[in-house]
């Protein structure tokens, strides 16, 4: 993300939502309204707008948020999420695939825009970034052997051992419950640690699972426990006014997709049901 600071007498007070109503005399046939009027200023939305892109990171390897297809197409809900909301906000979606642990570290350093990696918002997290308004809603699966009845709710994992990303809500929901936790990379990994009885449990998204079973429906898992609380999945991006405007166009885009049904048809597509509403 570039650095600049924002200018909003620049800006035509309508740009945020609606991308229209100005024009610039000198903006080519090419151009959109505002990214002809964004060349003329500085700010996070503007530059996205001038240069025509969006970077965005995700992890490539969780399905079915975001992993790679029999033509090694970089797919999953998320992915489709980010290419929808760039093409809202009339630019490009690039796409980087990066670690877990490196994922915020990448807004830090401004290599990324925004992060759509199935993020769930928290306090602590909002005190550093700023998270769009939720696209998704979260339950949170114990897992454990199919052999296990040791485990079976939350508060059996007290001196136990889990498998989670480093940094991760799972990793840090464990740890809250008194686990000692493992930091992995992947899912496939995390459930390999798990079956072969190195870890005695993992923490993970429900439907994260289901998709696991969906893929391999021998390996040897079970679902012990479902967290009470829903979690808000959210974008998150840099805190401030540099990006006031485009968590502004980010949330209209996704108030959008809502109301036209495109965020649930994806949900759909990806999870098999629709967990873009709370209810």
């Amino acid at each position: 993300m570039k650095a600049g600071k924002f200018i909003a007498a620049i800006l035509c007070a309508g740009m945020v939502l609606t991308f229209a109503g100005c024009s610039s005399s000198s903006s080519s046939a090419s151009e959109t309204p505002a990214q002809s009027e964004a060349a003329e200023a500085e700010g996070t939305l503007a530059e996205i707008l001038a240069e025509g892109k969006i970077t965005i990171g995700m992890e490539g390897n969780w399905a079915p948020w975001s992993y790679h297809d029999e033509q090694d197409n970089l797919t999953g809900f998320d992915a489709e999420v980010a290419r929808e909301i760039a093409k809202r906000l009339g630019v490009d979606a690039e796409l980087v695939e990066a670690p877990w642990e490196s994922l915020f570290a990448g807004i830090d350093s401004g290599r990324y825009d925004l992060v759509i990696n199935g993020v769930d918002y928290t306090e602590e997290r909002a005190e550093k970034y700023d998270f769009s308004d939720p696209y998704a809603y979260n339950r949170t699966a114990l897992i454990v052997r199919s052999d296990n009845d040791e485990i079976s709710s939350f508060e059996d994992l007290k001196g136990k051992t889990t498998a989670n990303s480093i940094s991760s809500t799972y990793m840090t929901l464990a740890e809250s419950y008194g686990a000692t936790a493992e930091g992995v990379s992947t899912l496939n990994e995390t459930m390999q640690l798990v079956i072969s009885g190195r870890v005695d449990a993992t923490l993970n998204a429900e439907v994260s699972f289901y998709d696991f079973l969906a893929e391999q429906p021998d390996a040897e898992v079970k679902i012990a426990a479902i967290h009470d609380e829903v979690t808000n999945v959210c974008i998150p991006m840099t805190k401030g006014e540099v990006s006031a405007d485009l968590l502004a166009a980010v949330n209209q885009a996704l108030q959008d997709m809502r109301d036209d049904g495109t965020l649930s048809a994806l949900s759909e597509q990806f999870f098999g049901g629709d967990i873009t509403n709370n209810n």
